[in-house]
């Protein structure tokens, strides 16, 4: 008996192919003898998602934490792959780009979406320099922010770009307000099956926006820590809590503020550092990480950790202490140089790792 989650829509294609379930299943196994490795891994996930199993397993990108290798259920994906759907309206034959790993549940996802909307998917290298036919024209494509800023000069023939795995840096985003095309930062993680909530981005096409809305059947909640609380029956089969701490203006909208085990405690004033990066970006335009040390007399002050191989100079000293975009308790007491960030093999930042090796 075939699970009807295994059965690929009849006009799906994949790289300008058709494929039925049985046809694809042989693809995946000539995808599994190429010595390229994105080749290779796409063909390693179709093997597993046309077997029987009623289940994937996915790695988490530990970016916040040890990887993990969860089990997803393939109903659950299929759901998502829906909800994506009806949110961007997309139809079968509609045109696709996958740039993504099929290593990590984004690159997944984008397959499934292809097979459950009878999409046209073409798939291509994942670069942080994006290669793909610029004669074409494509309605849906997912990619990471350095993806983005790497090809947004030839993106003009994309019509909707969603945006997640890591901080879109302020460079981009003003990057994004000049372009003519619809661009969507994501919220979610592998347990939630990828993305359960988009936000605008401001373009030249549409307006951005500050929070972030549900995707369909997902709602939200908050513990007393103000962390958010997510709701999906269709992917979870309970609520997950979160360590993000948001403002909740409704029961499908959220403004993310941070993660709740890096705020800041000083003197008494709650500060967070992924907002304090976002102010001291432009001044930087390096990678950096706010985070603190112990202090006397405010029992945390705030200090900065720049990726640089040089000297911090007295000039980016006085540009820091300066800003008038930062309150007073947000400014840096103390500034330290490390010459690489710690990374995941999948280029997040393992931030509390490179905390750690900074301050010992």
């Amino acid at each position: 008996m075939s699970n009807s989650f295994i059965e690929v829509h009849k006009e799906f294609k994949y790289n300008g192919q058709s494929y039925n379930t049985e046809e694809l299943k042989i693809k995946a196994l000539d995808l599994k003898k190429s010595k390229n490795i994105f080749e290779y891994k796409t063909g390693q996930f179709l093997t597993d998602w046309l077997n029987q199993d009623y289940f994937i397993f996915a790695e988490t990108s530990g970016s916040t934490g040890t990887p993990k290798r969860i089990k997803l259920k393939k109903q659950a994906m299929v759901n998502s792959a829906l909800a994506t759907g009806a949110y961007f309206d997309l139809k079968p034959s509609n045109t696709a780009l996958n740039c993504l790993s099929s290593d990590y549940i984004a690159g997944k996802m984008m397959l499934v979406r292809a097979m459950v909307l009878g999409l046209h998917m073409d798939s291509v290298i994942p670069h942080s320099k994006v290669f793909f036919d610029t004669n074409k024209t494509y309605d849906f494509c997912a990619m990471v922010p350095i993806q983005v800023a790497g090809s947004i000069k030839k993106l003009d023939n994309v019509k909707t770009v969603i945006v997640g795995g890591s901080k879109i840096v302020p460079f981009l985003l003003d990057w994004i307000k000049t372009s003519p095309i619809k661009f969507y930062e994501t919220y979610g993680m592998t347990e939630t099956v990828t993305h359960v909530a988009l936000k605008p981005l401001q373009s030249l096409v549409q307006d951005g926006e500050d929070f972030f809305k549900a995707l369909p059947t997902i709602s939200f909640s908050q513990d007393k820590r103000d962390c958010l609380i997510i709701d999906a029956p269709n992917l979870m089969e309970v609520p997950l809590v979160t360590n993000d701490v948001v403002e909740l203006k409704s029961n499908k909208e959220f403004k993310w503020l941070g993660r709740f085990d890096n705020v800041i405690n000083s003197g008494g004033v709650k500060l967070f550092p992924e907002q304090i990066e976002q102010k001291l970006l432009p001044i930087i335009k390096k990678r950096i990480i706010v985070c603190s040390e112990p202090d006397d007399k405010f029992g945390e002050k705030v200090i900065l950790i720049i990726e640089t191989s040089k000297d911090i100079s007295s000039e980016l000293h006085s540009k820091i202490q300066e800003s008038k975009s930062l309150h007073k308790y947000e400014r840096p007491k103390k500034i330290y140089a490390i010459n690489q960030f710690v990374l995941t093999s999948n280029g997040k930042v393992q931030r509390q790792k490179t905390i750690d090796l900074v301050l010992g």
